[in-house]
């Protein structure tokens, strides 16, 4: 039986690749108490922050830290 912590990371992570077009290399969702942390690189903050707002589609009102690389 899933957890709803394990359906909610699939969810986040389903719909940050579909914003992304797959565009983050070793996307990480790390799902805490008091927040939600990404993880991963990409070659432009358009791209970061469309990640973003994949986030915020599925919880609009959690603390969240953005923490992508953005470079080659």
């Amino acid at each position: 039986m899933k957890t709803i912590s394990a359906d909610l990371h699939s969810e986040l992570e389903r719909t940050i690749l579909a914003r992304t077009g797959r565009r983050i290399r070793d996307l990480a969702i790390e799902l805490r108490p008091e927040r939600v942390v990404l993880r991963g690189r990409t070659a432009t903050y358009y791209v970061k922050q469309l990640a973003q707002h994949g986030v915020r589609d599925v919880l609009p009102h959690v603390r969240l830290e953005n923490a992508i690389i953005v470079g080659g």
